[in-house]
């Protein structure tokens, strides 16, 4: 688990890392759910690959069900990029890094 990961506690914390984050990467999760567990190890390399050029952050979608709602989140694992607060990228499932990879680097500006 990489230490550059930030684990949402709640909505307004949520917000505010958005409001002062340029590039953020959302990885809409849950403890329980084994496609999330499959997608962490890739969620940690981009956060080691990607430091200093994009926010990685998780939300657990049992913690944070608002968060889950206002996203219509209906599958996890699922991956939103938010670009100054905008969501400019979704994906659903496992997916490898060069997916995650080649989203990040169209965003990176």
């Amino acid at each position: 688990m990489s230490e550059k990961i930030i684990y949402v506690k709640n909505t307004q914390e949520f917000d505010e890392l958005l409001s002062k984050e340029k590039l953020l990467l959302v990885d809409f999760w849950a403890t329980w759910c084994g496609p999330c567990r499959m997608l962490a190890p890739v969620i940690d390399q981009i956060a080691d690959q990607y430091e200093g050029k994009i926010t990685v952050a998780k939300v657990d979608t049992d913690e944070n069900q608002e968060l889950a709602i206002r996203y219509g989140i209906q599958t996890i694992p699922t991956v939103i990029i938010f670009k100054e607060g905008q969501n400019v990228a979704k994906e659903i499932g496992v997916k490898p890094l060069k997916s995650f990879a080649s989203l990040i680097e169209s965003h990176i500006a």
